[in-house]
């Protein structure tokens, strides 16, 4: 399969002009953009633009970043070159990059980080949802020179069965250990979103963050 050159995304306005940021919307596995477009409603943030993304190949009547199961290495840089290419685009339209936050559950939440701790200039805030790392080691060695200052956002949940959370615990802590500016939050849900008590956190970490 050829990769395409770009990534498809649906922009959302803010409720207010000018926007103050940009958040930028990763789905899962077998999703779409059209599974996030409730999410603005539920966040409540008016000075916030959207871009809801596609992943770049076709799954179950979806996308996917990568493949599963098997290397998914391969998948992961190419989604990376990608969503990479995509924020260059955002920036050069007008978005400041410390106004773009990145958000993304499952496998876009992998994407999130392995793509917002590479990139330069350092974005303005990640936030991913019940996830896990791909290769921490390499992302450790490949940090962008401002990574570490990055702030993010790591939410799971104890009953995902889809994702065990004790080896992302894990992963999450090394990270911390790292000195990488990282907030784990733990939620009694399944691989999911855990409603308003999760959305709350993440409307909170998202102005503090990007609402400034």
């Amino acid at each position: 399969m050829n990769p395409p050159e770009s990534l498809r995304f649906e922009t959302i306005p803010a409720g207010q002009s000018p926007a103050r940021a940009l958040l930028i919307v990763l789905h899962g596995l077998g999703d779409s953009s059209r599974g996030w477009e409730w999410l603005p409603g539920e966040l409540r943030l008016p000075w916030l633009e959207y871009a809801l993304v596609d992943a770049p190949d076709p799954c179950h009547g979806g996308y996917s970043w990568y493949d599963l199961p098997g290397d998914a290495g391969p998948g992961v840089r190419r989604s990376r070159a990608l969503l990479s290419r995509l924020i260059e685009g955002r920036i050069a339209a007008g978005h400041p990059p410390e106004r773009i936050g990145l958000l993304g559950f499952s496998q876009g939440c992998l994407m999130t980080f392995d793509v917002g701790w590479r990139f330069t200039p350092r974005l303005g805030a990640l936030v991913g949802i019940s996830g896990y790392l791909h290769d921490p080691a390499s992302l450790l060695r490949e940090l962008g020179p401002e990574a570490r200052q990055l702030p993010a956002l790591f939410t799971h949940g104890t009953r995902d069965p889809v994702v065990p959370m004790v080896p992302v615990r894990a992963q999450a802590q090394a990270l911390q250990q790292a000195g990488l500016a990282l907030e784990w939050c733990e939620f009694p849900k399944a691989h999911t979103v855990a409603g308003e008590p999760e959305i709350g956190r993440i409307r909170e970490f998202l102005t503090r963050h990007l609402g400034g």
